[in-house]
């Protein structure tokens, strides 16, 4: 099933990248971008960098609040689609987040909301580091458990729901940012919609 669901993950956000907010509002039950702008209140300083801005909704929102919003995304036609969706105001790149083309301490707050298992690569891991300032933060929304039912079980068919989600999650994705030398605090806020998990990991001096 994971296999099937990567090959699938991989046509959305390539050749069908024009329906993804369509298939993300479907499973989420329209609360996607909601659950995504949660990120916000843990940003820090001026300078952000978005990993995987997929339609570029966030990026909208973070150039709406003055910020000097940066994007880097491995495909072309979702980094066009984020292009239309922002007017062209966000600078957009395309590129992997295991070789960042962008100096060190570039920086205040790198985001990744939603990303596949590359996020959790140690290349990707140091190549955040060094493209942060000292004290920056690496902020990770990496999944939301719904409360809706149908939903919980489109979760727990694609192994990411079980009655201890929360703490095999936080398990998974702490271990890595640590191994990275980051200091790491995963914040746990319960919405209507569902729990979602935020990964704060500050970039030590």
């Amino acid at each position: 099933m994971q296999s099937l669901l990567r090959i699938f993950f991989r046509f959305l956000y390539h050749q069908f990248a024009f329906a993804y907010d369509l298939v993300a509002a479907l499973v989420s039950f329209g609360h996607w971008q909601d659950w995504t702008l949660e990120v916000v209140p843990f940003i820090i300083g001026n300078r952000t960098l978005e990993i995987g801005p997929g339609p570029g909704h966030l990026q909208r929102i973070l150039l709406s609040r003055g910020l000097a919003a940066v994007a880097i995304d491995e495909s072309a036609p979702m980094t066009r689609l984020a292009q239309r969706n922002t007017n062209r105001k966000s600078q957009l790149t395309r590129g992997l987040a295991q070789q960042l083309p962008f100096a060190d301490s570039s920086f205040d707050t790198v985001i990744a909301t939603f990303p596949a298992e590359y996020i959790t690569n140690p290349l990707t891991m140091l190549e955040v580091r060094r493209c942060l300032s000292d004290g920056g933060r690496f902020i990770v929304l990496p999944a939301a458990l719904p409360k809706n039912q149908l939903l919980a079980w489109l979760f727990k068919i694609t192994g990411q729901a079980s009655s201890d989600a929360l703490k095999i999650i936080k398990e998974k994705l702490e271990e890595p940012f640590i191994n990275a030398k980051f200091e790491v605090k995963t914040h746990v806020l319960d919405r209507k919609s569902g729990t979602l998990l935020i990964v704060v990991a500050k970039k030590q001096k």
